[in-house]
C-alpha cells in the first residue's frame, strides 16, 4: 500500500487542480493499491491534523477547475520554528501527523516560501517532493511555473482593454501588474499587450527618464502612453534604502500603491490626464489556459513517477522544454529574478519599450 499526503501552500492560482490530478493519474493507473490524503489549508492542515482521504474520483473533472479543493494558507518560513499560540511545536507536530498516517511520502505544490519549508521537512527526515506553483515564475531551477501563463493572459487582456479607452481619451494609463519582488508577470503581459513603459523591481526607475518616454510618444503624434508597472516597482532613489528605511518610508507614504505615486508625479509635469487599473486578484483566479493545463499534467504525472522510483527529495521542473527535476536543497530560498542584461529585456528596449532606467 502506497500512502501520499497532499498540500497546497501560499497564494493559490490556476492549475493548482490539473497538478495534482496529474499526481493522482500518475499513480492510479500505475500500481494497485494507493491512499490519498489531503491536508486542509496547506501547512496549516498538516500542523493540525486536518485533512481528509481522498479518492481517484475526487480528482476527475478538475483539471479546468482554478483555485484549489484543497484549500491553501499562507505559513511564513520565517515563523516554522515558532510555537503557536498555545506553544505547539510547529514542524514536531507536522512530523508527528505524518508517521501517524503512516505516509510514504508527501507532496507539496507551492511557491518560494513554499519550498523553504518542505526543504526543512526533507531535512528532519520526511520523504517530500515538490511542484513548482507560482503566477510569478520567480521559482529557482525551473524555466516555467504553473499558474504563469494564466496569469499573463489575464493580465494582457487587461492591458489590451485597456488600449481603445485611453487612444479613444488620449490618457495615461498605469495598469498595475502583480510581482512584488520579481517582474517576469508585469514583463510578458507588458510585452504582449503592447505597453509602451514597463517597471519592474530589478530594474530602478528614474522618474524623469518615464516622463520622458511619454513627451516623445507625444512629440511623435501619440496620443496615448500606456504603463506596465510591476506592483513592486521601485525608484532609483528608493532602491538605495535599507529595508527598514524603505519600510517606514512606505509607512508614510500618502499612496496606496507605487502605481498612485508614479501616477501623481507624471501628472504633476506633464498635466496629462493620468489613469490607473488594477486586475488585483482577478490574475490568480478563473479557469487555467490550455497551456497550464498541459504543463501542470506533466509535471503531476512526472511527480508522480519520482514517488515511484522513491526518488525524493527532488522538486519537479521544466528545462529547455522537457520535464526535469532538482534538488530541493538547490531551490529553497533562492529566487529566479530578471536580469536586467538578459535578451529579452535587450529586444524590449530596441523595440522601444522604455524601462525607466
Amino acid at each position: 500500500m502506497l500512502r501520499i499526503g497532499m498540500l497546497t501552500s501560499g497564494g493559490d492560482c490556476q492549475a493548482l487542480n490539473g497538478a495534482m490530478r496529474g499526481v493522482v493519474k500518475g499513480l492510479t493507473n500505475n500500481t494497485k493499491e494507493v491512499e490519498i490524503y489531503g491536508f486542509s489549508e496547506g501547512y496549516k492542515g498538516l500542523i493540525y491534523g486536518n485533512y481528509r482521504m481522498l479518492s481517484a474520483s475526487d480528482f476527475s473533472g478538475i483539471l479546468t477547475r482554478g483555485g484549489t479543493i484543497l484549500g491553501t494558507s499562507r505559513q511564513p518560513f520565517k515563523l516554522m520554528r515558532v510555537p503557536d499560540e498555545n506553544g505547539l511545536d510547529k514542524v514536531a507536530a507536522m512530523k508527528s501527523t505524518y508517521h501517524k498516517l503512516n505516509l510514504d511520502c508527501l507532496v507539496v505544490l507551492g511557491g518560494n516560501g513554499t519550498h523553504k519549508t518542505a526543504n526543512l521537512l526533507q531535512n528532519e527526515g520526511l520523504n517530500v517532493i515538490t511542484l513548482p506553483k507560482t503566477i510569478d515564475n520567480d521559482l529557482w531551477g525551473t524555466d516555467m511555473t504553473f499558474g504563469f501563463q494564466s496569469a499573463v493572459d489575464i493580465a494582457t487582456h487587461a492591458i489590451d482593454c485597456i488600449h481603445t479607452t485611453a487612444a479613444s481619451h488620449g490618457r495615461v494609463f498605469l495598469v498595475e501588474v502583480m510581482g512584488h519582488k520579481v517582474g517576469w508577470l508585469t514583463l510578458h503581459a507588458g510585452i504582449a499587450g503592447g505597453a509602451d513603459i514597463i517597471l519592474i523591481p530589478e530594474i530602478p526607475y528614474d522618474i524623469d527618464k518615464v516622463i520622458q518616454a511619454i513627451e516623445k510618444r507625444k512629440k511623435m503624434g501619440k496620443g496615448f502612453t500606456i504603463l506596465a508597472v510591476a506592483e513592486g516597482a521601485i525608484s532609483k532613489e528608493n532602491a538605495k534604502l535599507s529595508k527598514k528605511e524603505l519600510k517606514e518610508k512606505n509607512k508614510k507614504s500618502p499612496y496606496p500603491s507605487v502605481s498612485y505615486e508614479i501616477a501623481a508625479k507624471v501628472q504633476e509635469k506633464t498635466g496629462q490626464e493620468i489613469r490607473i487599473t488594477v486586475p488585483g486578484h482577478m490574475q490568480r483566479g478563473g479557469s487555467p489556459c490550455p497551456y497550464d493545463r498541459v504543463l501542470s499534467t506533466r509535471l503531476g504525472i512526472a511527480a508522480a513517477n519520482l514517488i515511484l522510483n522513491q526518488e525524493y527529495g527532488n522538486m519537479v521542473s521544466v528545462i529547455n522544454g522537457e520535464i526535469s527535476k532538482v534538488p530541493l536543497e538547490k531551490v529553497a530560498g533562492k529566487l529566479k529574478m530578471v536580469l536586467p542584461d538578459s535578451n529579452i529585456i535587450k529586444e524590449a528596449k530596441l523595440g522601444g519599450i522604455s524601462f525607466g532606467d
